[in-house]
Parts: C-alpha cells; structure tokens; sequence
C-alpha cells in the first residue's frame, strides 16, 4: 500500500501532507517516524494529516518526527492553503479548520506571484497549568530556569503548545544553542516538554529568532514560536502593534485582535507531490 503525499513548506518548515479523507486509518506516529526521517524517508519537520470534521472545512492532526501529536501554526497554513486549492482555487477564500488546539479561522489571499495565508492563532497563555509547567506561580514571566551550568532567563507560555522564550543580546552560537536547547526541551519542570525560541529585540515591531522544536530539533521557522515570541515580547514591553517575525526560513507577521487573539501571515508554498510505500 502506497501513502500519497504532498510536500508543503511555510518560510522553510517543511511537512508532509496527506489528505486522508478518503483512505483506511493508518498509525499515524508510526508513518511520521518513518516518513519525516530526513536521510532515510522523505524528510520534513512534521507530518499533517487532513481528516473530515463535522463542524469544519477540515481536521489537521500533526505528528513531529518523533511521533509526538502536536501544534503547529506554520501546518495549519499549509492545510489551509491545501483545502482551500481544492474547494475554491481562484480567489480568496475563508475556511475553518479543527486542531487539537481547537477549532481556528484560516484565509487565504492569492495573489500574482504569491499566496499569503492568515490563521486565528488564539489567545496565549502565561498559566503554567496551561503550558504545562511544573511551578507554583500565577504565571511565567523572567523565570531563572536552573540548568546544569548556570540558569537561563526565560518566559513560558501556551500559543496551543508548550514554548519557552528566552530573550537575548546575540543570538546563541551552535554549541551553546544545541546544549541549552536539548536541555531546556527536557527539563524537569516541562512533564511534556517544551520548544525554546531564542528571542533577540531589533526594534519594537521586529523581532529575530533561533529555533529548537521539541521533537524535531533545530528548524528554519515555527508558526506557534513566532507566535509566543512576540505575545512575550508584548507582555513584557519590548514590543508594540504588530510584529515582523524573523527567522532562518524568512518572515512572519504576528498581530492581535481586540479580544487578545493572536493572528498570523505568512506564505505557504507545494515543494512536490509522491507517494511513499507503507
């Protein structure tokens, strides 16, 4: 039995995408080991997989390459874009589409060269139960995380999964960022884990990020992280309105709307289509 695919990629965060709509269930944690290994399948950052939902257009379920379900901001605009190519392909369109992180609100924009995906990214959450992290505070803002060597200075929230935000003058070089990062993911008080977005302030509207997902490791862009780094940067006064995003993939827009939920704008592009044996 073969597995079709779509290969989808938003600013550099790459996923698999299959559309199982209309197929028998598989193990999904087990194809997405298999299928995102980047030396020994076809190698992404995650696998989505579009399900029928009732009370929406779509279901994303992901898996990170490990196998753990997750959310993700920069997925759900490739679903988006991917459901929305298949019911309306020429101008734009407004879809709902079921997560694990809820039920949110997606538009997709065409343009001449290029399509621009926004999605309702929620409203973020600083209580530590929500996160969840094991501490006894109403919510997490400049925590000293102790570490094997020293501590690191982070906040930690919710944007639908587990981040922790550490803002920093330069970003870390390759050895700190691998050794910190691995042993934030894991630390004791995160029971699920967490993902640590390294967060350095260019301006008021303009932040700069280095990535480490939990699950999957380094990667170019992370739609939830973009998210829980500027709603930090926000809730600690280092920033203003929108922001503009950056990380090695490209560029993300991140703005809120009256009621405190987030919204995010990026692109999300097809890379190929095949199939893979299962």
């Amino acid at each position: 039995m073969d597995v079709p695919f779509v290969k989808m990629q938003g600013i550099g965060n790459d996923f698999i995408v299959v559309d199982a709509r209309e197929r028998q269930a598989c193990d999904w944690p087990v194809v997405a080991e298999r299928m995102c290994r980047r030396h020994f399948g076809i190698g992404a950052d995650g696998l989505l997989v579009i399900g029928a939902d009732p009370d929406a257009d779509a279901r994303m379920d992901m898996y990170n390459p490990d196998g753990t379900p997750d959310f993700c901001g920069n997925g759900l605009r490739c679903v988006a874009r991917y459901v929305a190519d298949r019911q309306a392909p020429s101008g734009p369109s407004a879809l709902r589409i079921a997560t694990m992180a809820g039920t949110r609100s997606c538009r997709v924009d065409r343009g001449p060269s290029s399509v621009a995906v926004t999605v309702d990214m929620g409203q973020p959450s600083f209580d530590p139960r929500s996160i969840p992290m094991a501490v006894d505070l109403p919510e997490v803002i400049d925590y000293p995380l102790a570490l094997s060597r020293g501590s690191l200075v982070i906040s930690a929230l919710s944007t639908g999964t587990a981040h922790a935000v550490a803002f920093v003058e330069a970003l870390p070089d390759d050895a700190a960022f691998r050794t910190v990062s691995e042993e934030v993911e894991t630390h004791p008080l995160f029971p699920e884990r967490t993902s640590l977005m390294w967060v350095r302030r260019d301006a008021p509207d303009r932040l700069t990020l280095r990535i480490w997902e939990r699950g999957a490791g380094e990667t170019l862009a992370c739609g939830t992280g973009a998210c829980a780094a500027a709603a930090a940067a926000r809730r600690k006064g280092l920033a203003e309105g929108s922001v503009v995003v950056a990380s090695a993939g490209g560029e993300l827009i991140i703005g809120w709307e009256p009621d405190g939920r987030l919204r995010m704008t990026g692109p999300a592009e097809y890379v190929f289509e095949g199939s893979f044996p299962w």
